[in-house]
C-alpha cells in the first residue's frame, strides 16, 4: 500500500501541477459556497439577531427545534414535504426510465432527435417563466381549468383549490423535466454492448425479454445510484416552484419543509427558527443517504461510496 508522505505529495504537486491548478476554481467553490456557510448551523442554537452576529445573539440550546416540534406546521410541512417525495419517487422516476427506454427503440435517427429535443426544452426555461404559464393555464379561464370544468360543470381555478395541488405539481414536473432527467439513463443505454443483442436475438428473444434481460441489467448500476440519490434527497422538494405557485388557500397540501423556512427565515426574519428547521432537514437527508448506501453496498455491487 503506497504511503503518502510530505515528499510524496510535493513530488506530486511538482509532476501534476496543471492538473491541481484547475481543481483550483472547484475547491473554491465548494469552500466558499458550501464548506463556510455551515458556521450559519450556530443561527439553530441561538435566537439570532443580525446586529448582534452569531456570538452575541442570546444562546437557547434546542428551543428552537423543541418550537417547531410543538406547533402545527411540524406535522403538516414534514407530511406534505414526504408525501410530494414518495409521489415523485413512485411516478416520476421510473417513468423517467421508461421514457429514456422508449428513446432508445426509437430506429429513425430524424425523430428521435426531434422528440428529445421537444422533450429537453421545457427544463431550460426559467422556473419564473416556468410558473408563470402554469398560472395562466390551470386559472378558471385558462385551457387546463376549463377542462376540468367540463367533468366539474364548473371552471375553476385549479391552485386555489389544495385537492388539485399535488396532481398538479406531479404533472408540471414530468412536463418540464422528464426529457432531460432520462439523458443519463440514455447515455447509460448507448453504453450497452450490442453483441449482448445480438446473442439475445440468436436464442430467439423478443424485443421485451430483450429488454428485460440485457437493457436493464446494462444499466441497473445507474438506475440505483440515481435512486440513492434521489431517496438521499426526499425531503428536499425544490422549495422554488412551490414558492412562486402556491398561495394560503393551498397550504393545507402545498406548504413543504422549505416554503416554511422561507416565510420564517426572510418574511418574518426569525433566522433561528428557520436555520433549526432547516437542519433537521438536512439530517434526515444525510441519515437516508448514508442507510441507503449502505444498504446498496450489502445487496448489491452499486453504490456511492
Amino acid at each position: 500500500m503506497r504511503k503518502f508522505t510530505w515528499a510524496a505529495i510535493k513530488k506530486d504537486l511538482r509532476k501534476h501541477w496543471a492538473l491541481y491548478l484547475m481543481a483550483v476554481p472547484l475547491i473554491a467553490f465548494f469552500v466558499v459556497f458550501a464548506y463556510m456557510p455551515m458556521g450559519g448551523l450556530l443561527m439553530a442554537f441561538e435566537n439570532y439577531k443580525p446586529n448582534k452576529g452569531f456570538f452575541g445573539s442570546q444562546f437557547v440550546g434546542f428551543q428552537n427545534f423543541l418550537d417547531f416540534f410543538g406547533s402545527p406546521f411540524a406535522y403538516r410541512t414534514i407530511r406534505n414535504t414526504l408525501v410530494i417525495s414518495l409521489l415523485q419517487l413512485v411516478i416520476e422516476f421510473p417513468l423517467t426510465i421508461i421514457f429514456a427506454l422508449l428513446i432508445n427503440e426509437l430506429a429513425l435517427g430524424k425523430f428521435r432527435k426531434t422528440v428529445q429535443m421537444l422533450t429537453y426544452m421545457p427544463y431550460f426555461i426559467s422556473m419564473v417563466v416556468m410558473a408563470g404559464i402554469i398560472v395562466d393555464f390551470v386559472k378558471s379561464t385558462g385551457v387546463i381549468g376549463q377542462f376540468v370544468g367540463l367533468f366539474t360543470g364548473t371552471p375553476t381555478n385549479l391552485l386555489g383549490d389544495p385537492k388539485y395541488w399535488r396532481p398538479l405539481y406531479i404533472g408540471t414536473n414530468l412536463w418540464q423535466g422528464l426529457g432531460f432527467g432520462s439523458i443519463i439513463y440514455v447515455a447509460a443505454l448507448s453504453g450497452i454492448d450490442p453483441t449482448l443483442y445480438e446473442a439475445a436475438e440468436i436464442d430467439g428473444a423478443t424485443r421485451w425479454k430483450q429488454t428485460i434481460h440485457v437493457t436493464l441489467p446494462g444499466i441497473s448500476t445507474t438506475i440505483i445510484i440515481m435512486l440513492i440519490l434521489r431517496i438521499g434527497s426526499i425531503m428536499a422538494v425544490g422549495q422554488e416552484k412551490t414558492i412562486l405557485l402556491y398561495n394560503p388557500q393551498v397550504y393545507e397540501t402545498a406548504d413543504i419543509i422549505a416554503s416554511f423556512i422561507y416565510r420564517k427565515g426572510l418574511l418574518e426574519f426569525n433566522y433561528g427558527y428557520s436555520t433549526a428547521v432547516s437542519l433537521f432537514n438536512s439530517v434526515i437527508n444525510f441519515v437516508l443517504l448514508v442507510t441507503t448506501n449502505q444498504l446498496s453496498k450489502k445487496f448489491s455491487e452499486a453504490s456511492l461510496f
